[in-house]
């Protein structure tokens, strides 16, 4: 029979031992080991402080009773201080029973939000392995921006606009652009500056499908070109239709839209209002190439008598061929610029004497 000294030792031990059994789940939310955190149970499960503490039985420590225990005898002298005498005094007949915490009970009150999330070198079961669902790869190449869309909040916003990528993707370099743009650190502004200069709402797709790369442009660099047409007289509305027909037109750098209005002014001898309203017009005049415009200035200085006899012997021969698209092609500037000599035996295919007997017939 265990001794009645030995009996508060017991019960002290049942408390230690429940204590470190209900501290286990928050060693396992503080970021441990689950397997360090099961042997450190187990090692304190198994600690006998009695010959009654048996690690399986741990639940039959819940309820004990205080204040009906007598001292042992070495104790009534004052030579044996008691584990109880550190408690405080209960009156023997008010004795309570007092309950410690119950193993077997779920846990409900613990605060599981707070556990760190888990390592990527944690070992999971097979279980957990399939229930994780993974977001689908960014597509390391491909020919086409639509699978790309569900990857970038860019493009995303930008098919809402109304941006046709199927058209933007065929331009050079576009569709890299694209990719490599935040929303909100260089689109957004670009399109606060566009409605600001006149480009309606459900103009902004089909303008950027057109000009993807002005979201790529400084906008410091885009308000400049702007402040330069209206120091050239050129009002708001007149900006806002210029830059809608001529989406590329804020893509010229200030120096190469002056030199551009300078040589239609010059070239056509016109006074400044009236090149403000030819590009005002025309405004890809002020974008296109300017080789073809070079060319049919010739034409328009050229005398009509010499263009229709030309046109006419050619015509005669079966070589009036103006369309690029189809062999034996003659430009404008062969039609009017080159020698009489030159035009008959390069372009006519014939001699000059030819030329000159058919000039007789008219």
């Amino acid at each position: 029979m265990m001794a009645v000294w030995a009996r508060p030792v017991s019960r002290w031990g049942c408390l230690l031992s429940a204590a470190r059994a209900a501290e286990l789940p928050r060693r396992l939310r503080s970021g441990g080991r689950p397997a360090r955190a099961c042997r450190q149970l187990a090692r304190a499960a198994a600690l006998p402080a009695g010959k009654e503490i048996v690690p399986g039985r741990l639940p039959a420590c819940r309820r004990l009773s205080v204040g009906s225990r007598s001292p042992p005898d070495g104790a009534k002298d004052g030579s044996f201080s008691s584990p109880e005498s550190n408690l405080p005094s209960v009156q023997q007949g008010q004795a309570k029973p007092e309950i410690l915490p119950d193993l077997n009970a779920k846990i409900l009150d613990e605060d599981w939000d707070d556990i760190p999330p888990s390592s990527a070198l944690e070992v999971i079961s097979e279980e957990e392995a399939v229930q994780i669902i993974a977001e689908p790869l960014l597509p390391i190449q491909s020919s086409t921006l639509r699978e790309y869309v569900d990857h970038s909040e860019t493009l995303t916003k930008l098919v809402h606009l109304g941006v046709d990528l199927s058209q933007v993707e065929k331009r050079q370099k576009a569709g890299q652009l694209l990719l490599t743009l935040d929303f909100e650190k260089d689109v957004k502004k670009k399109l606060l500056f566009l409605k600001d200069v006149g480009v309606e709402d459900n103009q902004l797709g089909p303008f950027l499908t057109k000009n993807p790369y002005i979201l790529g442009e400084d906008l410091e660099a885009l308000e400049t070109r702007v402040a330069y047409l209206k120091s050239k007289k050129f009002g708001k509305s007149e900006i806002a239709q210029m830059v809608s027909r001529a989406p590329y037109l804020l893509l010229f750098s200030v120096e190469r839209l002056d030199n551009r209005l300078g040589f239609f002014k010059n070239e056509l001898g016109l006074s400044v209002k009236k090149t403000k309203d030819l590009v005002i017009r025309l405004p890809r005049l002020l974008t296109g190439k300017i080789e073809p415009v070079k060319e049919n200035l010739q034409v328009f200085n050229s005398k009509l008598l010499r263009i229709r006899e030309r046109h006419m012997f050619l015509a005669f021969l079966g070589r009036a061929q103006y369309d690029p698209a189809q062999p034996s092609y003659i430009s404008l500037d062969q039609l009017v610029s080159l020698p009489d000599e030159v035009f008959c035996t390069e372009i006519a295919k014939a001699s000059m004497q030819d030329f000159e007997n058919f000039l007789k017939t008219l």
